[in-house]
């Protein structure tokens, strides 16, 4: 009840206030009422006085209004009807002058100069009813447009008629006077015709008699003479477009020289289509492409072909070319084709591509629009020629096929005369006759041919050529080349022993390290031909990077739009591709060097080095081998006796091998020798001492120095189980504790905790 009480009175107390407000609250209402009041008068007296004194002023504004419009209106107007006035004068003038030009005065310029001015003045001017009124006169009476359109027809007809007798007399400052008055008249493209007609006739005449110059004679069997001639041809058009390009554009306006251009595109197709199909004739080429498809490439089939027993049982010899000095097969196909007359054949085709890659380059600076600067494509008027269509099927096509013989002949003959260097032997104590590198005449040769025919490719400055040829030159290398090598390899020179645990005759043993030194440096030779293309690649880190900056070598010779970009992709993968092939059959060649001649002695000669090595000896036997190995230079520790026997294995082979092929299979080998040594140096467990463990791991170090030697430190990492196995051996009781802490766990090491532990008993005292 005391709460209810409490709570009351505060409701009483808040409502009294209240209650004591409402007299201030009634007063402000009635000042508001007073305010309203006065506002509402004084918006009636404001709405009285814009009624009576401003609307009279708005009234005469909109009357001023309306008066300045129909001025300004009159003055249009009259400005109009002055100007139709001026130009209606000036098409009287024009007529007048048209007609009086053309009469007695026969004052051409000047008539031509009229009827410019004329076409000036808008139609709607000289069809209109003013014009029609003001301008005939009892000289000229007709319409105007009548009176014009009658004048541009005649003097069209005047100075065509004018051109052609200018043209046919040779005279070239009539013809150039003639030509500048077609656009004055509004035929532009009469004028433009009538000069293509013209620079056309001289073309023909041109290519005309440089063919005749040689057909029937000595200079068109020999030389290059079709080729100079559609060179001189391209020249022709070129100079054309070059020094008359700048008086079609004053005359006529930027692009007119495209007309013209279009007219002698056309002439060019038959005067080079004359030229080309006479080459063609004259060369015999369906002949040629019909004996090349009809080669049958004997040697190179038969070298793939599994050698056959004769009658009498005896195998032949692998060799295909004992098998072809049987017969006749090799002497009949040389006789159908003259590879001499095939390259020389080529050269000149290619020779003509380049030229028509040079001329379709020009021609496409010339039209060209002027805001493109960067993007350089061929215009549609050389890509649907018919000159375009005849030297792809004349030209390209033979290329491609020409080329893949010459490259597959090639190497046939480089294999048929394939000769070995000379004076190689295994003994270290003869010398070596020949020049490093050790390899066969077959790679000098077809080398050299892949480097023309790449070349010549290129040379081209066609793309379609180069889609064509370096698949090809990759196909050929892929297949016939390192095929020819490897069944070497296989059937010729593969060094097995007759006799078990003997090496293999030497002169097979030397055939096949030089048959690997082939795929090397051939890799190498390739390698070299791309980059002579593709450019130094120095201070470029992305593949991107390298092949945007081997396009810019390229870029003189194919300028066209990416085109570049992809003849320098397609030499990457000629690269690539005999790189993957060659390595692949390089890295078998090494294995089987390895497990024939180099793994069979390798065991032996690790016993051998450990051999009479006493590992238990006391600290006085420890003091004498050291003494006598420093007195002998090491003669009676393992490392000694390992490396004359190392040295007695790799050295005759490495002497032979290139540095590339020596790397490898130095690599095999020592992988194999740390796993070797691992086992050697676990079976001592429990037979070695302390002072045995000092000297194990100063023979292991020895040995593994004798191995990298020659700065090859990174062969190293190899032998880091070994050499970690003897570091734990030789540990003091410190440092075995602190392999323990995780620090130490992460320090390198490569053999776990429970081979550590291994390691830590081999010694006879800890393993007790």
């Amino acid at each position: 009840m005391d709460e209810l009480c409490q709570q009351e009175a505060s409701v009483t107390e808040r409502l009294n206030a209240l209650v004591a407000t409402q007299n201030g609250l009634k007063r402000s209402l009635a000042r508001l009422d007073i305010s309203r009041a006065t506002l509402g008068s004084q918006t009636v007296s404001t709405r009285s006085i814009g009624n009576t004194m401003l609307s009279n002023g708005a009234v005469a504004a909109k009357r001023i209004s309306a008066a300045v419009s129909r001025l300004d209106l009159e003055q249009a107007r009259v400005k109009d009807t002055l100007q139709v006035v001026e130009q209606v004068a000036e098409l009287k003038t024009c007529v007048l002058g048209v007609t009086g030009s053309m009469g007695a005065a026969q004052d051409w310029e000047a008539a031509a100069t009229y009827l410019s001015r004329a076409s000036r003045i808008p139609p709607t001017v000289i069809n209109g009813s003013f014009a029609e009124e003001i301008v005939p006169t009892s000289e000229v009476p007709d319409l105007p447009k009548t009176t014009l359109e009658q004048a541009a027809e005649s003097l069209q007809a005047l100075f065509l008629r004018e051109f052609q007798r200018a043209a046919a007399e040779n005279n070239g400052s009539k013809v150039t006077r003639f030509f500048k008055l077609f656009p004055l008249i509004g035929k532009s493209d009469v004028g433009l015709d009538a000069y293509g007609r013209y620079v056309c006739q001289g073309v023909a005449a041109r290519a005309r008699s440089n063919l005749n110059a040689g057909t029937g004679g000595s200079q068109a069997t020999e030389g290059f003479f079709y080729a100079n001639a559609l060179t001189k041809l391209f020249e022709h058009v070129a100079q054309i477009v070059e020094h008359h390009g700048g008086l079609v554009g004053l005359h006529y306006g930027t692009g007119s020289m495209v007309r013209v251009i279009e007219r002698l595109q056309t002439e060019a197709d038959l005067q080079g289509g004359i030229i080309i199909d006479t080459w063609s004739d004259e060369r015999s080429i369906d002949r040629k492409l019909t004996d090349i498809r009809s080669y049958a490439f004997t040697f190179l089939v038969q070298s793939f072909l599994p050698a056959q027993p004769t009658r009498s049982g005896t195998p032949w010899a692998g060799s295909p070319n004992k098998r072809l000095a049987q017969g006749d097969s090799r002497r009949q196909d040389e006789e159908g084709i003259d590879t001499k007359g095939i390259d020389t054949l080529l050269s000149e085709m290619t020779a003509m591509a380049a030229r028509w890659s040079l001329y379709c380059r020009f021609i496409s600076l010339q039209c060209k629009p002027e805001a493109e600067y960067e993007v350089l494509q061929v215009p549609s008027l050389v890509t649907t020629s018919a000159l375009n269509r005849k030297i792809a099927e004349k030209i390209t096509t033979p290329i491609n096929e020409m080329i893949t013989f010459l490259l597959r002949r090639s190497v046939e003959r480089a294999f048929q005369l394939d000769e070995q260097p000379s004076g190689l032997s295994l003994n270290l104590a003869k010398p070596l006759h020949s020049h490093t590198p050790y390899i066969s005449s077959a790679v000098d040769d077809v080398m050299y041919i892949v480097n023309q025919v790449v070349g010549r490719c290129l040379a081209t400055s066609q793309r379609s050529v180069v889609s064509s040829v370096l698949p090809s030159v990759t196909r050929v290398l892929d297949s016939d080349f390192i095929g020819m090598v490897q069944r070497k390899m296989r059937d010729e020179s593969y060094p097995k022993a007759a006799v078990q645990d003997t090496l293999p005759p030497e002169n097979t043993i030397l055939a096949f390290l030089v048959l690997i030194n082939d795929l090397d440096v051939g890799c190498d030779y390739v390698r070299r031909i791309v980059q002579s293309w593709l450019g130094d690649f120095q201070g470029t880190d992305s593949r991107e990077e390298k092949t945007e900056a081997s396009a810019k070598s390229l870029q003189s010779l194919y300028p066209f739009q990416g085109d570049a970009l992809y003849v320098a992709s397609m030499l990457k993968v000629v690269q690539q591709s005999f790189e993957a092939k060659a390595s692949e059959l390089i890295s078998d060649g090494i294995y089987v060097v390895f497990k024939n001649m180099i793994k069979p002695r390798l065991r032996p000669l690790l016993s051998n080095a450990f051999r009479d090595i006493d590992y238990q000896m006391s600290e006085q036997g420890q003091a004498e081998a050291k003494l006598v190995e420093d007195d002998d230079g090491s003669g009676h520790s393992a490392h000694g006796h390992f490396q004359r026997g190392w040295d007695a294995l790799t050295k005759p082979i490495a002497r032979i091998f290139t540095n590339g092929n020596h790397e490898r299979l130095l690599n095999t080998t020592i992988s194999y020798l740390a796993d070797v040594l691992e086992k050697r140096i676990w079976s001592y467990y429990g037979r070695i001492n302390d002072y045995g463990a000092i000297r194990l791991e100063r023979d292991i170090a020895g040995l593994v120095n004798i191995v990298v030697r020659g700065n090859r430190y990174g062969l190293r990492d190899a032998f880091a189980r070994c050499t970690q196995i003897c570091l734990v051996m030789n540990m003091e009781e410190d440092e075995w504790a602190e392999t323990g802490s995780d620090v130490v766990q992460d320090a390198g090491w490569v053999i776990d905790g429970d081979e550590r532990a291994r390691a830590r008993a081999m010694v006879q005292s800890r393993g007790q």
